[in-house]
C-alpha cells in the first residue's frame, strides 16, 4: 500500500488552517499530521513530525513566511507550497518564496466561500501531490545573493521587426527557470513570447522583477503590443497570448476565452499561434511543469521546422510538460536550465 503525503499546515489563521486541513484529507492519498500558528511552532512540528510537504502561509506574526523560508531551506531542505494573498504584496513576497525554492503557491482561500471551494480544493490537492514528489535544492549563496541589475543597451535606432521569435512555456518551477534563461541572455535576442501559468495579478509582478534583473527589457503583454528583439512579452495571468502577424512584424494578441488544458494563459494556445505565425523563424522552448499544456503545441512547432527544447528532468522542479513534449517527439534538444541560454544564442548564429 502507497503511503500516504504527510502534510503540515502553517497558517496564523485557525479558520484558514482547519479548512485547508479538511480540503487536504478529503481524499485518501494526504494526512494533514498537524498544523502550526507561527513559524517557532512549524519548527518544532517539522522536528517532531518530519512532513512530507509543509503548506506556508506569506504573512505571519513572530517571523514573516519568507524568512521563516530562508533558514528552513538551508537547514532541512523540504517541498513547500506558499499560501498568498492575491496582492501585489502578496505577489512579490510570493514570488521571493520562489527564488528560495518554494515549489509552489496558491492563493490564500477565501472565507466568505465567493469561489468554487470545489475549484479550490482541487488545486490544492493537486500542487501538494506534485510537490511532495519535486526536486528541491537546497539554498546556496548564489541564490541568496542579491542579484545586479544586468547592463542594458539601446535597441539600434530605426529598429522595429524581428526575423525570429523565442517562445517559451512553463508551469511548475517555471518562475525560476524563466528568470535564469532570461538572465543569461544578452539584449539583442530575438523577441520572445512567454507563457506561464500564474494567477492573475502575479503576471506583471513576475515581469516586473524579471526586467529588474536582465538586460532584456521584460514587460507584461498588452494586445497589439509589437513584438521587438531585445523585449520579452509575458502572458497576463487571466488571459491567453497568440503571436499575431502583419507583413513583416510580429504582435502580441490577448484573448479572453475558456482555458485550454484547465488553464489560461495556456502553453499550448501560445505554441499554436507561433507555429502558424512564425513556422520555422521560431524557436520553442519548454521548462519545468505539472501535467501537459504546451506538448501538442510544440509538436506542431516542430512539425513546422522550427527547432525545439526541453528542459531536463535532473534540472526540472517537476517533469511533467518537458517529460510530455518528449514523449510525443516534439523536442530535439534535452538539456539542463544552465545551458538552455547557450542553446537558444547558437541556435540563431
Amino acid at each position: 500500500m502507497t503511503s500516504k503525503i504527510r502534510v503540515l499546515v502553517v497558517d496564523d489563521s485557525a479558520l484558514v488552517r482547519k479548512l485547508l486541513s479538511q480540503l487536504l484529507e478529503s481524499e485518501g492519498d494526504i494526512e494533514v499530521v498537524g498544523t502550526a500558528h507561527d513559524p517557532y511552532m512549524a519548527r518544532d512540528k517539522i522536528k517532531a513530525l518530519n512532513p512530507d510537504v509543509l503548506t506556508l502561509d506569506v504573512e505571519m506574526p513572530k517571523m514573516d513566511g519568507v524568512s521563516f523560508l530562508r533558514n528552513l531551506m538551508r537547514l532541512r531542505p523540504m517541498p513547500v507550497v506558499m499560501v498568498s494573498t492575491l496582492t501585489e504584496g502578496g505577489a512579490d513576497t510570493t514570488l521571493q518564496a520562489m527564488e528560495l525554492g518554494a515549489v509552489d503557491y496558491v492563493t490564500k482561500p477565501k472565507l466568505d466561500f465567493s469561489h468554487r471551494i470545489e475549484d479550490y480544493a482541487r488545486e490544492i490537492i493537486d500542487k501538494v501531490r506534485i510537490a511532495s514528489r519535486a526536486r528541491v535544492r537546497p539554498l546556496d549563496a548564489t541564490r541568496t545573493a542579491p542579484r545586479a541589475t544586468a547592463p542594458r543597451r539601446s535597441a539600434a535606432r530605426g529598429l522595429t521587426t524581428t526575423d525570429k521569435i523565442i517562445a517559451i512555456g512553463a508551469s511548475t518551477g517555471g518562475t525560476e527557470a524563466i528568470r535564469e534563461v532570461l538572465e543569461r541572455l544578452p539584449p539583442d535576442v530575438p523577441g520572445i513570447v512567454i507563457a506561464q501559468h500564474i494567477p492573475p495579478g502575479f503576471s506583471m509582478r513576475f515581469a516586473q522583477r524579471l526586467n529588474g534583473g536582465c538586460a532584456l527589457t521584460v514587460k507584461e503583454a498588452a494586445h497589439g503590443d509589437q513584438v521587438l528583439p531585445g523585449h520579452a512579452y509575458v502572458a497576463p495571468g487571466d488571459r491567453h497570448l497568440r503571436l499575431a502577424r502583419s507583413g513583416a512584424r510580429y504582435y502580441c494578441e490577448l484573448d479572453d476565452g475558456e482555458p485550454v488544458n484547465r488553464h489560461k494563459p495556456s502553453v499550448d494556445v501560445l505554441f499554436d499561434s507561433v507555429a502558424a505565425r512564425a513556422g520555422a523563424n521560431a524557436l520553442g522552448v519548454i521548462l519545468t511543469g505539472m501535467g501537459d499544456d504546451g506538448a501538442a503545441g510544440l509538436v506542431r512547432m516542430h512539425q513546422c521546422g522550427a527547432p525545439t527544447i526541453a528542459q531536463d528532468e535532473k534540472t526540472s522542479v517537476v517533469w511533467g510538460m518537458p517529460g510530455e513534449a518528449v514523449r510525443q517527439g516534439g523536442v530535439d534538444r534535452v538539456i539542463g536550465i544552465e545551458r538552455i541560454a547557450d542553446e537558444i544564442l547558437g541556435t540563431f548564429h
